[in-house]
């Protein structure tokens, strides 16, 4: 029976008798040798490593490619590859044996002596320096990453970053465990101030694979016995065997005449001498490109380079020649091709070409030059050749130059020699640091030359302590002082025209230093996850609308407004303080390298803005008002034991240094619909951070934080907005209670917090629903004026300057009615009002230099409130009883007042804390009988929360002048200044900006540059104390210029 060979083997048809047997002997064979027919796979108990089934595999692949060209080769050919295929077959064999313990043990000796990144033996250092791949970095790489501010502390870090290698995955078996100094050399320049590209590895990094027996690292073969070469036409002693059944591996036939026409065009151009070699190449270009830029006749790179109509590059002399010699045709492609036909390439790839870069072959030199350049650099060289011969003799012609009076290219000809033995002593002798060489040959210049005071100049530039000022002292300069970025440029070149000097940094230095300062540069972690927020962590300004889907039948938001991500806000402000928080550790005698957990309380503030111009451009039209949301770090504490130890806290907690910006807007408070828009966000971010821990890795140790917010900093307006109450007018005139005004005025005193945000969700599902079918009024009275749906939580408590500042208005008024006696006359016209409020202005104006206010703030209420006004408004009161009880008033109210405006009232005022019940019930009594005519059935809110909260609350919550908005109230006249000197005239960016600068404006980082600089300022502290006038500047010249300059 005729027995035919499989379809998949594409073999030489032969006769059908010498087929057959061949195929038993195939059979017969691998039975012999006991190894199985390459088509099946091998079993999973075989003793093969894993290495070795790769190389199998990788080994049958590239039979099994190579079966197809087998079949078109002619039957001479056949037989030549035969012998071949045996070949392969035998050395896949041997390949699949294990190696021996032994074997590998040498090849891990050997790996030991090769450096992990380029690959060459420590040999070749004559100080045999190496460095652990998996180890900190040393101590001179580590003082320089300091300087560069760089965070990276280990060398898998580093290698990753400058040769892009992972080696945190090595194994010991492959991979070599150190590299050299020729490496570490490449990541100094990498992160040191050299002007120079870093060019490294000239080949690329070094790949390692696992021993084998052909291995590049033992460098050992099989049988150590040179394979005989075979001759092109052999004489075969037996017909061609073709096994069926096996796969053998078939090696690609060249074809002969194809490299005898390349030897030939080679040899034709034969341009050795004239053409630049690929092999000069500095940098590791890949294959293809390196290709695309030679010649495809002489393959070095294209000299005066031409195209053909086919599209091919080559040299003009190498193709002319081609042509002359071989006929009118392209050498690549054989198309019809004529000198005519010959184009220049176009300008963008001669660009590339002549931009390629070239180390010089010549000896000692080793200079890497672009190749548009090569030519005079050469030249140069061979100049230089000529003149050695010579002595230089000035004859009578232009008489030589002083080095300094020369031009950079003639100075840097002149001392080209000196230059390379000092590039060679610094090589041999400094491991290549040229800079430090001769900086210090400057350096000893000039101490013998008794010039101490530009010696010490230049070691302390040396020593990293220039007498520049360090970019955050610049950035917070240019903060602090409202500049814009044009503005600072213009006073940089200023100062550095006339002090010769680079005192203050460039532009770019300060965007480097922000980056560090802005939320989303650092990484972190959130345990478990935030519901419905992003896990991405480098995440600046972001829209404030961004998230909002919008609608067809929406109503359009009019607004602009951006904003920080809250948790990534949040992350920022602590590592500013992670000086602070490690100074509250070890002042508190606890270890700095503690974990936590870490407790943070925030406090929060909310304000809206009016007057507020809308700028010129593009964009919605926005409302003339903005909203301000911003939080204060109030302190930070740890567990020990069953207490809280504290390790920071605010000292000055209502200062504009400490309250974070988080979201602007440019909208109405009162337009609930956009408020609730842009704010639920930061609501849903906070909600999810209140059940998990941050784990932030700072000083180099992952440590956790939890987060208590209270949200504070809310005038009554904006609290009963976000709270869901009706407005300050209703009778339910208390956001802390349920009472109404009717019954605050008969019970001004024994009064409770009673109110939350989850019973204002309650109530108003109650109100949204009416289960009881009630009528308006009883439902109102069910739900104690609760008519809109909650969406921030609030603390009940009290804003101290908005309370200030309600009770002053108050005061103002009892002022005018005093004077004008309503107690005798209640029933006073308009215009008789008005008469007593311009002559109160008048007199207050005249006695205590107040000018009239067309709405209370915060100032005007601090100094009305004093006794002096009081005198000064008895002047125009005629009964002396009227003025006991103003006074008395007063009196008590200043005695009240301290107990919620300050800080820390148990501290600060204990006493008036103790008497503060007693002050507020004959305060009470006052109003009811004194001033009944004002207060007879009705009271103000604020005069309720005075007289009736104010001890609960400093008994919860200790203060409750430390949880006002003063802060934010303060940071609302920063907003205008940033808005009119630091941000774009675009109404897209201004907001982007205000809120950058507000953020670095409250940075504690920049905050104590600042207070350093102004300190050694003060003292006197100059750039160069013993320079003259005439030649240099004082620091405070150069800071005076800022106010000279008309920006």
């Amino acid at each position: 029976m005729e027995m035919l060979p499989p379809p998949s083997m594409n073999l030489c048809f032969v006769s059908e008798q010498t087929q057959q047997p061949h195929m038993k002997f195939s059979e017969w064979k691998f039975k012999l040798f006991k190894v199985r027919p390459l088509g099946k796979p091998l079993p999973e108990d075989s003793h093969l490593a894993n290495s070795n089934k790769g190389e199998v595999a990788a080994s049958l692949d590239k039979v099994t490619e190579n079966q197809a060209e087998v079949s078109t080769l002619p039957a001479e050919v056949c037989s030549e590859t035969d012998t071949e295929l045996n070949k392969s077959i035998q050395t896949i064999n041997k390949d699949t044996f294990p190696l021996s313990q032994k074997e590998t043990e040498n090849h891990q000796t050997n790996l030991q002596k090769l450096c992990r990144i380029c690959g060459g033996s420590f040999k070749s250092d004559p100080y045999k320096r190496s460095y652990p791949v998996h180890g900190p970095v040393d101590d001179d790489t580590q003082a320089l990453l300091r300087k560069k501010e760089k965070r990276a502390t280990s060398w898998p870090d580093l290698l990753a970053k400058v040769f892009k290698i992972d080696v945190r995955g090595d194994i010991d078996t492959i991979h070599p465990t150190n590299f050299c100094h020729n490496c570490w050399n490449v990541i100094q320049r990498k992160f040191s101030n050299s002007p120079s590209e870093v060019f490294f590895p000239r080949k690329g990094t070094m790949e390692w694979h696992p021993h084998s027996s052909s291995c590049d690292v033992c460098g050992t073969s099989f049988h150590g016995i040179k394979r005989k070469k075979r001759s092109l036409n052999p004489q075969l002693s037996k017909k061609p065997r073709i096994v069926a059944g096996s796969t053998r591996k078939v090696r690609p036939v060249r074809n002969v005449k194809q490299v005898s026409n390349k030897a030939v065009m080679k040899r034709i151009a034969s341009c050795n001498k004239i053409h630049l070699s690929t092999k000069i190449l500095a940098v590791d270009y890949p294959v293809d490109f390196v290709k695309s830029v030679s010649c495809q006749v002489c393959e070095h790179i294209l000299a005066d380079p031409v195209e053909t109509t086919c599209k091919h590059l080559f040299c003009r002399a190498c193709i002319l020649k081609c042509i002359k010699a071989m006929g009118s045709y392209c050498p690549a492609c054989r198309y019809p091709c004529f000198p005519t036909d010959l184009v220049s390439p176009v300008k963008s790839f001669m660009n590339i070409l002549n931009n390629l870069i070239l180390r010089c072959p010549v000896k000692d030199c080793q200079e890497e030059v672009v190749l548009g350049k090569y030519a005079h650099h050469f030249s140069s060289h061979k100049e230089a050749e000529e003149k050695e011969g010579y002595a230089y003799i000035n004859k009578g012609g232009r008489p030589r130059q002083h080095l300094l009076s020369l031009t950079r290219r003639a100075q840097k000809h002149r001392l080209r020699e000196l230059k390379l033995q000092v590039k060679a002593f610094a090589e041999k002798e400094e491991g290549g640091d040229v800079k430090s060489v001769c900086l210090t040959l400057f350096l000893l210049a000039l101490r013998a030359r008794n010039e101490h005071r530009q010696a010490d100049e230049l070691e302390a530039i040396m020593q990293g302590k220039g007498s520049g000022l360090h970019p955050a002292v610049c950035l917070a300069i240019r903060v602090n002082t409202f500049l814009s970025c044009s503005q600072y440029h213009k006073m940089y070149r200023t100062v550095k025209a006339i002090t010769g000097r680079q005192i203050f940094q460039p532009l770019h230095a300060l965007r480097t230093a922000e980056k560090a300062l802005l939320p989303g540069y650092h990484p972190f972690e959130w345990k478990p996850p935030l519901k419905n927020v992003s896990s991405n962590t480098d995440v600046g300004i972001i829209d404030g609308l961004s998230g909002i889907q919008h609608l067809v039948d929406d109503y359009p938001v009019d607004t602009i407004a951006k904003r920080f991500r809250y948790d990534v806000a949040l992350v920022s402000a602590l590592m500013d303080m992670e000086e602070d928080i490690i100074e509250g550790l070890k002042s508190q005698d606890f270890d700095d390298y503690l974990k936590g957990p870490f407790t943070v309380v925030i406090k929060e503030s909310c304000d809206g803005m009016g007057d507020v111009s809308e700028k010129h451009g593009c964009g919605p039209a926005v409302p003339e008002k903005a909203v301000r949301f911003s939080f204060t770090l109030m302190s930070i504490s740890v567990a020990h034991g069953d207490a809280n130890v504290k390790i920071f806290e605010e000292n000055k907690p209502n200062s504009e240094l400490c309250c974070k910006p988080l979201c602007l807007m440019l909208a109405d408070e009162s337009d609930h619909e956009t408020l609730t828009a842009i704010l639920s966000p930061l609501v849903a971010e906070r909600e999810a951070m209140k059940s998990s821990e941050l784990i932030l890795d700072m000083a180099g140790i992952p440590r956790m934080f939890k987060f208590i917010f209270r949200g504070t900093g809310y005038d009554e307006k904006l609290v009963r907005e976000v709270e869901g109450l009706e407005a300050s007018g209703s009778t339910y005139i208390c956001t802390l209670c349920d009472t109404t005004r009717q019954e605050a005025s008969q019970n001004l005193i024994l009064h409770s917090i009673t109110r939350s945000h989850a019973e204002n969700l309650e109530r108003y599902e109650v109100w949204r629903s009416n289960p009881y079918h009630e009528t308006v009024d009883e439902l109102r009275d069910r739900v104690k004026g609760v008519s809109a749906k909650p969406f921030i939580e609030t603390v009940p408590s009290i804003d101290a300057l908005h309370c200030d500042i309600g009770n002053a208005a108050e005061f103002y008024k009892i002022f005018q009615f005093e004077i004008g006696e309503v107690y005798k006359n209640p029933d006073a016209s308009k215009e008789e009002r008005k008469r007593w409020q311009s002559t109160l202005d008048k007199h207050l104006r005249k006695k205590m230099n107040l000018k009239p206010m067309i709405r209370m703030n915060g100032n005007f209420a601090r100094k009305l409130m004093t006794m002096e006004t009081v005198q000064a408004v008895c002047e125009l009161i005629k009964c002396e009883e009227r003025h006991e009880a103003l006074r008395e008033l007063m009196d008590l109210y200043l005695k009240m007042k301290p107990v919620w405006r300050s800080s820390c009232p148990m501290k600060e005022c204990p006493e008036l804390v103790c008497q503060y019940s007693f002050n507020s019930q004959r305060f009470a009594e006052l109003l009811s009988t004194k001033f009944r005519y004002r207060y007879e059935g009705k009271i103000t809110n604020y005069f309720h929360k005075t007289l009736a909260h104010v001890p609960e609350i400093i008994e919860r919550d200790g203060s409750i002048g430390a949880w006002a908005s003063e802060g934010n109230e303060s940071g609302n006249k920063l907003f205008r200044r940033f808005r009119k000197m630091n941000a774009r005239q675009s109404k897209c960016y201004e907001m982007e900006d205000v809120l950058k600068h507000h953020w670095l404006y409250t940075s504690k980082h920049l905050q104590k540059f600042m207070n350093a600089h102004n300190t050694l300022k003060n003292q006197g502290f100059t750039i160069s104390p013993e320079e003259s006038e005439s030649n240099f500047m004082t620091l405070d010249d150069s800071l005076e210029i800022t106010d000279s300059m008309e920006f």
